[in-house]
């Protein structure tokens, strides 16, 4: 395996280890009444390559999921990282 595969198989899973793990924190914090994670915070998490861990964490802790902008946009955001990471593999670039 090329180290570029290593390093951007890396980053994406940390990035939706990110993702999942602030959905998880925010859900946590609105049911506490403490300070919570920006909206802006969950979906700059989820552009940059975190959207399966995102959409994970959504619906695994049932959070988010009445705003229909994060119930679209995440899976959306997430079949186009996939793509984009098919593309990439297929042209031998990862």
């Amino acid at each position: 395996m090329k180290p570029v595969t290593l390093i951007a198989a890396a980053a994406v899973l940390l990035m939706n280890l990110i993702s999942f793990f602030l959905m998880a924190h925010d859900k946590r914090q609105a049911r506490r009444n403490g300070r919570r994670v920006s909206e802006k915070t969950l979906f700059l998490a989820a552009g940059l390559f975190g959207a399966f861990g995102g959409t994970l964490g959504m619906f695994l802790f049932r959070h988010k999921t009445k705003h229909w902008y994060f119930r679209v946009f995440f899976p959306l955001m997430m079949l186009l990282q996939a793509g984009v990471l098919g593309y990439l593999w297929s042209r031998g670039i990862l």
